[in-house]
């Protein structure tokens, strides 16, 4: 026994020292200026703020602030390419704003949002769709085919759909910044709140799905920590 245990009091060494060198899951939350926190500091944007919520509840995961201020889907899909180059383990798309401010087809919009969920798909990422509206002033035509546009791309690729990511903070004027679309960092908060309760869950889910495919492995010497 007195020899085991220089060895066991190794352990806890060892296992921090596996869990320090595990790699990070990465979320990669791809958007436009509604992701990229326009008008703030991008620690007060909604994906750090979420990041803030995964270190507390799910430690192990990054993530990825791709919100680019302006982008429409077909900026999007010029970027998978480079964005693709180290594939993350999941993409929450909260694209397709300015595409409806701009006027394009949903029927265009539909077609990349398509493609974008297509490609991280292929690369082996979970993907999750947030859905988007549009000011009244669009017309009603125009804003409804918009809206339907989003739960109809998530359906077809099987990914889970947050319905509105500005959902309890769009037209509220304490909440949003003077131009009445970009959340102040007040609004900020609640669009983390209801982003981190969508997807919470989720990753959980595939953080318990990823851990039960892998073997399981175990330390008894510093050897054991080589890959």
């Amino acid at each position: 026994m007195r020899r085991l245990r220089p060895l066991l009091a190794l352990i806890p060494a060892l296992m921090a020292a596996a869990l320090a060198a595990a790699p990070a899951k990465t979320l990669l939350c791809l958007g436009d200026s509604l992701t990229a926190g326009y008008g703030l500091d991008e620690s007060r944007a909604w994906p750090a703020l979420l990041q803030t919520r995964l270190d507390a509840g799910l430690p192990g995961w990054r993530v990825v602030n791709a919100g680019v201020s302006g982008d429409t889907t077909d900026d999007a899909v010029q970027r998978l390419d480079w964005l693709l180059k180290s594939p993350p383990t999941a993409v929450f798309v909260c694209l397709g704003g300015n595409d409806g401010l701009r006027g394009l087809s949903a029927a265009h919009t539909q077609e990349n949002m398509r493609v974008i969920l297509a490609r991280f798909r292929a690369a082996g990422a979970a993907c999750y769709v947030s859905g988007m509206d549009l000011p009244s002033n669009l017309g009603p035509e125009y804003r409804g085919a918009f809206k339907a546009l989003f739960p109809r791309v998530a359906r077809a690729a099987h990914a889970p759909f947050l319905p509105f990511l500005l959902k309890d903070v769009a037209g509220i004027p304490a909440l949003n910044q003077a131009d009445g679309l970009h959340p102040t960092a007040e609004g900020e908060v609640v669009v983390a709140k209801t982003v981190g309760d969508f997807l919470l869950p989720q990753l959980k889910a595939l953080h318990g799905a990823a851990a039960a495919a892998a073997p399981a492995r175990v330390l008894r010497t510093r050897k054991d920590l080589a890959p």
